[in-house]
């Protein structure tokens, strides 16, 4: 098709209609998103309701309105203002005769229950629709990146995208550090934050400093080989999804007030964030948008290559100074995309290259997130090399980066520097508070998770609020940063501007809660009952009923039963289930993924692409 004209268009997706039908659990995210990014919708978009009443952003899952088990797809179509119709269809499972039927199985399946429950030493479901959302999230870039490629001179395909392939991906660092070529640097073994201090108020730790955090444990007295034993675990923590440091550390914080504790770390140079009810969340609540596009400029770049059905983003580059998890995430999927990601390293390459466990020499854990990526270091801290990387980004169509807020300003490549030199650019910055929170802490994944609620939402009312130690705002924040970068790309493509995307940690945990925070406002309780999604013990594992059937399952004493004989006992009383993953490394040889895992040119387990183009 000729490329659609352009226009004054504030919004990618301004002028086109929106259809979409099928399950409410995998609707409402994706059509709330795309309407927020202009879309209108019809009478034949039944979806749109219940986005508005509470079913959208995944809330069906909670409510039960779409466990029937019978594999409904949910279907999306985009058309108008010049666009060919764009296709887009989500299901539970790629494979339909995987038994993986809803949120819970797939929790189950993919390693997501097993990783989410390390804290605790057993499989544990999360109460949040994690993957719903994941998948949600996903199937708004699948669509953005078909209608960017439309834009671009490429022609209109379909896109598919399932919940299976999602947690998949959201486990990628766990699965590749499973199948490494050696052990893990840290137990893998129960405990964790959060902690309580001798007034009842919990409260989540952070700090990336070891002197800081021995000076906050000296300062509450904690003997001092617990201190020093307790850091390793501490700081793996983000890798492991778990911290199995010594248990004196939560007796010495139960021995102080929060007023101390809190005195304690302003000393030591370490952050305390009480967790906060979703309640006090749905109460802030400013119902801002997970992220803002600003354009700026004017230009398009010239097209080096055209775009393909499977390639829709051929002949773009992103440049890429991402640390952690959040950005590479992010310029991880654009690559997938086709994009070429260029990484900004520090001199002698980004550290947590060699972070353990390795294959072929390279940390696993990296590779999940940064393989394929082309790498060039640069010193941010010699005016030369900002000025090489301005002319790099001169070049470019994306810069992302995850830099500490006033960073990027500090060093002349804020927007505003980097327009000067590319009115075309997109500027993508992931960040973690995106400026909503006053005095907020440390953007870092559990303290946004303490501060938001999501330590309540994550687990049902029978266990302690508590922050889930599997990063899943470092995850879902990267794929909510992919989304933002390719609505400004389109948009780019529209209007014939530069733009400013942010997208942020608070964003992915509003998606996250929001079903939760809506019921809050109602007055009714946000969290899902007690033993909501617990697995059940079988002789030789664990299996996972679905939500519906959940109530049901736990009347059958199972323990005795073989996993196999366990699920078809439930079965032949009509209610459906499926084993759970234990061990990550198990995936490889799960009949239930034939065929999905591969392994990279260095020996890392890998993950299918989480979209189909067709």
């Amino acid at each position: 098709m000729a490329s659609p004209a352009v226009t004054r268009t504030v919004r990618p997706l301004e002028g086109l209609h929106l259809a979409a039908s099928g399950p409410p659990g995998l609707t409402g995210l994706v059509v709330e998103h795309l309407t927020l990014l202009g879309a209108s919708t019809g009478a034949r978009s039944g979806a749109r309701a219940g986005a508005r009443t509470g079913a959208g952003w995944g809330a069906g899952t909670r409510a039960g309105q779409h466990e029937r088990g019978d594999g409904a797809a949910t279907r999306l179509t985009l058309s108008g203002r010049g666009f060919d119709r764009q296709d887009a269809s989500m299901s539970w499972a790629a494979h339909p005769a995987s038994g993986v039927t809803d949120e819970a199985t797939v929790q189950a399946a993919t390693g997501i229950m097993a990783v989410h429950g390390r804290r605790d030493g057993a499989p544990r479901g999360l109460a949040v629709d994690y993957a719903a959302t994941a998948t949600g999230v996903l199937a708004v870039q699948g669509v953005l990146a078909g209608l960017l490629a439309q834009a671009r001179g490429g022609g209109a395909g379909r896109v598919d995208t399932s919940a299976d392939r999602a947690g998949l991906l959201t486990v990628s660092q766990y699965l590749a550090a499973a199948g490494a070529d050696e052990g893990e640097a840290a137990e893998l073994a129960p405990g964790g934050p959060p902690f309580t201090s001798a007034d009842g108020v919990l409260f989540e730790l952070e700090t990336l400093d070891p002197g800081a955090w021995a000076a906050f444990w000296r300062a509450l007295e904690a003997p001092f080989d617990a201190l020093r034993a307790g850091w390793r675990p501490f700081q793996f923590r983000y890798a492991t999804a778990c911290a199995p440091f010594p248990p004196v550390l939560h007796t010495t914080a139960r021995s102080h007030t929060w007023q101390r504790i809190e005195a304690a770390a302003a000393t030591a140079g370490a952050e305390v964030c009480r967790l906060r009810t979703l309640a006090e969340r749905a109460a802030e609540h400013d119902g801002a948008a997970p992220w803002s596009l600003a354009p700026y400029g004017s230009g398009h770049r010239p097209l080096a290559a055209p775009p393909s059905a499977a390639r829709p983003l051929a002949g773009l580059t992103v440049l890429e100074a991402g640390r952690r998890i959040q950005a590479p995430l992010a310029a991880h999927l654009l690559r997938l995309l086709g994009a070429d990601v260029v990484r900004i390293e520090p001199p002698g390459g980004d550290p947590l290259r060699a972070m353990p466990p390795a294959c072929s020499g390279i940390s696993a854990r990296w590779l999940a997130l940064n393989r394929g990526k082309q790498a060039v270091e640069v010193d941010i801290k010699s005016a030369a090399d900002r000025r090489r990387l301005r002319e790099m980004a001169a070049e470019a169509d994306v810069f992302l980066h995850n830099w500490a807020p006033g960073k990027a300003a500090a060093l002349g490549l804020d927007s505003a520097d980097l327009a000067a030199v590319n009115p075309a650019l997109v500027y993508a910055y992931t960040g973690g508070w995106a400026g909503r929170i006053p005095g907020a802490p440390m953007g870092t994944d559990f303290m946004v998770q303490a501060r938001t609620g999501v330590g309540e939402a994550a687990r049902p009312q029978d266990e302690p609020p508590a922050p889930s130690l599997m990063t899943l705002l470092d995850v879902l924040g990267g794929l909510m940063g992919t989304e933002a970068v390719l609505a400004g790309l389109l948009l780019r493509e529209r209007t014939g501007a530069g733009v400013r995307v942010d997208s942020s940690l608070l964003g992915a945990a509003d998606a996250l809660t929001v079903p939760a925070l809506r019921r809050a406002r109602r007055g009714a309780d946000p969290r899902r009952p007690a033993g909501f999604r617990r697995p059940l013990r079988t002789a030789d594992g664990w299996i996972a009923p679905t939500d519906t059937c959940a109530p049901a399952a736990a009347a059958y004493d199972l323990r005795e039963l073989p996993t196999g004989e366990a699920l078809a006992q439930l079965r032949n009383h009509g209610l459906s289930a499926t084993a759970v993953t234990t061990d990550p490394a198990d995936l490889h040889h799960d009949p239930r993924f034939t065929g999905s895992i591969s392994r990279d040119a260095h020996g890392a387990p890998a993950v299918p692409d989480p979209w189909s183009f067709v």
